[in-house]
């Protein structure tokens, strides 16, 4: 199932109200890193009034690269649009759309029955577990690595392990987390060390106290979950499947779980690999993304938007300014009002300079 987006509202030329990108293939550099061009043009628009939001398939345990550069509002949407998390407050989770458990458990079906080999990890809020037969890529070490049916039973309690560690300079990590555009194994062609950038602080030090957060109800999120929200022990919602077959081309296998799954879930992808990204039914970058800006009074037509891969889509889709970056996928070139530069020409830095007059 996909969300549903509303038309592309009237284009008015005037400064955008907010700035929603894209992270991996769009804003960050191929190593992984934010360029000091465009952790400038950031800080301009939000001096000039914009806000800025990070709309990323990672995980909120993968947002250090961008803690120190979300100003104002704190906010990220992650994992697709699954999570809203707080980067001033260590990525506290302020709101959730899980996935059912039973229906992740009816796509893994469906998926094993209509392409055999299909293997499947399970992001929850307090981390990643796998199968076994699933590829090597960057591990977590507290994931539980078992057969999805235990991952996604109703009584699941994955042991405590260590908290995720910073990523520094030096440490070689797949060029992307899972789900995002450039996952791959790690040792293999590709993988990547991390930029300097990659340490930054968990937390802004004027963060202040903990803030409420209203969550405006919408057809597009019908499971949202705020408030406290479990990151340990048993009960932690599902924010992603993630499926990979190592033989189907990657827009086929989106197309073939589409058809197989499509209505239990929303399927989407943003790795060059056949790996999907499974969501709950309706949830996706730009059903969240509208109730952000319904929340601050913010029209689709004050917004600009840059992506690159097919879980950008919606996004890109529902903005009254959509960028599609130069690098990326044919179906997001289709449905974009603008084109810019490549991420590792920083094509969104050059969008901000242009429209505040830099």
């Amino acid at each position: 199932m996909t969300s549903a987006t509303p038309p592309r509202a009237s284009v008015t030329g005037a400064l955008p109200r907010l700035i929603a990108t894209d992270l991996d293939g769009t804003l960050l550099h191929d190593d992984k890193t934010v360029s000091e061009r465009t952790i400038a043009a950031l800080a301009a628009a939000e001096r000039a009034g914009v806000d800025v939001f990070f709309v990323t398939g990672r995980p909120a345990r993968w947002m250090d690269v961008v803690s120190a550069h979300v100003h104002g509002h704190g906010l990220a949407i992650c994992a697709n649009g699954a999570a809203v998390v707080d980067l001033h407050r260590g990525r506290r989770f302020v709101e959730v759309s899980p996935l059912p458990l039973a229906a992740a458990r009816e796509v893994v079906e469906a998926l094993r029955s209509a392409a055999p080999g299909t293997s499947f990890a399970v992001e929850r809020t307090g981390g990643i577990h796998y199968e076994p037969h699933y590829p090597p890529f960057q591990r977590d070490p507290a994931a539980v690595t078992a057969p999805a049916e235990k991952l996604l039973a109703d009584d699941f309690d994955p042991p405590p392990g260590p908290a995720p560690t910073t990523l520094g300079a030096g440490d070689e990590v797949i060029a992307a987390p899972l789900g995002a555009r450039d996952a791959v194994p790690v040792g293999a062609p590709g993988a990547v060390p991390v930029g300097a950038q990659g340490a930054v602080p968990m937390e802004a030090p004027d963060a202040g106290p903990p803030r409420t957060v209203s969550v405006v109800p919408g057809a597009s999120a019908p499971g949202v979950v705020a408030g406290e929200i479990p990151t340990a022990g048993p009960g932690q919602p599902v924010l992603k499947l993630l499926a990979h077959h190592h033989e189907w081309e990657p827009d086929a296998f989106l197309a073939l779980a589409r058809r197989t799954a499509g209505t239990l879930a929303s399927i989407t992808r943003s790795s060059p690999t056949a790996l999907l990204e499974i969501s709950g039914p309706g949830v996706s970058k730009a059903g969240t993304l509208a109730r952000c800006c319904a929340e601050r009074g913010i029209a689709p037509e004050e917004v600009t938007a840059f992506g690159d891969m097919p879980n950008d889509m919606e996004m890109l889709a529902w903005a009254g300014i959509s960028y599609a970056m130069a690098n990326a996928h044919p179906d997001v070139l289709a449905v974009t009002t603008g084109r810019t530069a490549s991420n590792n020409e920083d094509g969104v830095a050059a969008v901000i300079e242009r429209l505040l007059g830099a």
